[in-house]
């Protein structure tokens, strides 16, 4: 994370990497949740794009539109969204990968969030 960078403000790209087991193929469902901490929680979420690739695997990358606000305080008052393109219900799906990210502005703590991406 860069110091000094404001996450999650109006216009914003922001980009965040993680780390998690190799998994078969390609992501096809994700969860983002907030914790929704911080004096102003809300965060809309246009799309989420995960990236995937390991040794001598082919790199894989799935774009995943949300276009919902992550906020109690705005519809869908909801502090989370689910995405899924998978062929199959979640239950089924045989990997999950989690990313956790807490982000701290220039003012102070901000919110944090997390992607449990499934496979």
């Amino acid at each position: 994370m860069d110091p000094g960078h404001n996450y999650y403000e109006r216009g914003n790209l922001d980009i965040f990497s993680g780390r998690g087991p190799c998994l078969e193929g390609p992501v096809c469902a994700v969860n983002l949740t907030s914790d929704g901490s911080g004096p102003h929680h809300g965060w809309y979420v246009n799309y989420v794009e995960v990236t995937t690739t390991g040794v001598h695997k082919s790199c894989s990358q799935q774009q995943f539109t949300v276009e919902q606000w992550l906020a109690t305080d705005t519809s869908p008052y909801e502090l989370w969204a689910v995405r899924n393109y998978c062929d199959y219900s979640l239950g089924q799906a045989r990997s999950q990968i989690n990313i956790a990210h807490a982000a701290t502005s220039r003012a102070g703590p901000m919110s944090g969030f997390s992607i449990m991406a499934r496979q």
